[in-house]
């Protein structure tokens, strides 16, 4: 995982949510409300509570409080649990409506890989390979961080998508229209990271140019359209839960000799 260097990023592995992206004006509207939320939302820096630990798992909590309800005005819980399973991390995360009302948001994992990985292999060899062609055009990030109406032409060759700084001085590759659900990370010839993302339908993939990490960012939901003024709940990528109901999204890493 990354390092956490402020120099490009003082991230690791956030969590985002009750957003993904950015929202225009960096307001979160829900009827005649506003209220301010910035991007990726609140949960990639907040303290999520230890609810149950052991050598190969752990259960963490965070829960709607003042804080997060002047940002987001709805009851919620939002649980991840890590489970090491020889070379398998496995990552759940649930969303839980515990309020009287709907409750919208996105999700999306946002985690930092190691960029070379230290098992060998130049870093201009690695490379992101998918499990299924990839056609499709991404979407454009405009400056301010939204989703602009332009598509860009994909990079990604066959399946594969060679990783270079370049690709990332525009901001993310983002992915709306994406057929696969699993993808492989690393150097050809050495060992590697699969990352599969069975119920996450968008894929993000970021680096800061230079930086020894890259983000693969498998998402559900994802910025504002630019230029955005509507509802909240009616925004492109918000999923609702009805009071008492909740969703999962699963995450997994394994390192392949």
């Amino acid at each position: 995982m990354s390092a956490g260097d402020p120099t490009f990023w003082r991230g690791r592995a956030p969590l985002l949510f009750p957003i993904v992206g950015r929202l225009n004006e960096d307001k979160l509207r829900l009827g005649d409300a506003v209220y301010p939320m910035k991007q990726h939302g609140f949960a990639r820096k907040s303290d999520f509570a230890l609810i149950e630990a052991s050598e190969s798992e752990a259960l963490f909590r965070l829960s709607d409080t003042a804080e997060t309800r002047a940002q987001y005005p709805f009851a919620f819980e939002l649980d991840v649990c890590f489970q090491l399973n020889e070379t398998t991390l496995h990552k759940r995360v649930i969303v839980r409506n515990t309020g009287n009302e709907g409750l919208p948001f996105s999700f999306g994992y946002h985690p930092a890989f190691a960029w070379p990985l230290p098992f060998g292999g130049a870093r201009s060899a690695h490379q992101v390979s998918f499990g299924q062609d990839e056609p499709a055009s991404l979407c454009r990030v405009t400056s301010y961080g939204t989703i602009g109406s332009e598509q860009v032409p994909t990079p990604i060759v066959g399946n594969r998508l060679p990783l270079a700084d370049d690709l990332f001085a525009n901001d993310a590759l983002v992915w709306r229209d994406l057929n696969s659900r699993s993808v492989t990370y690393g150097a050809p010839g050495f060992p590697t990271l699969d990352i599969t993302f069975p119920d996450t339908p968008w894929l993000g993939i970021w680096t800061n140019p230079g930086a020894a990490f890259v983000c693969v960012e498998p998402w559900a939901g994802m910025a504002d359209p630019e230029g955005y003024q509507g509802d909240f709940a009616d925004k492109p990528g918000i999923m609702k839960l009805a009071p008492g109901e909740e969703r999962s999204f699963r995450m997994d890493v394994t390192l392949t000799a």
